[in-house]
């Protein structure tokens, strides 16, 4: 193999080690990157299909009726945001047995937390929207009724 790599001139040298450099590149990727790539698209589409089966399964759980909440809706949202540490949420009446919340930035975990607890409390969510902040936060709009209403 010495005797052939000193056969050739500098620049077929040169060629080759660039050909080596870029085939290294090549079987780098194709063995390690795209199978690790792959294996990271497989493991969201599975974590997406449990979290959706959590959702069902916590859906056919959950019984047709809460406890009736006590006291105005706006009164539980606000004490159940305070204990949960939401202080910057910013709460309406909509009217009897009804209020809206909104929250600029809370972690996916106490937000959703903060939801379950308030389903407990008899309030039940007529329409939540959230969305992802660039900070890996969410920004939520929640309404909320009276069980029962």
């Amino acid at each position: 193999m010495t005797a052939w790599w000193e056969v050739r001139s500098a620049r077929e040298r040169w060629l080759i080690g660039v050909m080596l450099a870029l085939l290294a590149v090549v079987i780098a990727w194709l063995l390690v990157v795209r199978p690790l790539a792959d294996a990271l698209d497989a493991a969201k589409q599975r974590h997406g299909a449990a979290v959706v089966a959590l959702a069902e399964a916590r859906a056919h759980a959950r019984p047709a009726a809460g406890p009736a909440a006590t006291g105005p809706a706006d009164q539980v949202v606000a004490e159940t945001a305070s204990a949960a540490g939401f202080t910057d949420a910013r709460i309406a009446r909509l009217g009897p047995g009804r209020a809206s919340v909104a929250v600029d930035a809370a972690r996916p975990q106490a937000l959703f937390g903060w939801v379950a607890q308030m389903e407990r409390r008899g309030l039940v969510v007529e329409r939540l929207r959230a969305q992802a902040n660039a900070d890996r936060t969410l920004s939520a709009e929640i309404a909320l009724k009276a069980a029962g209403r």
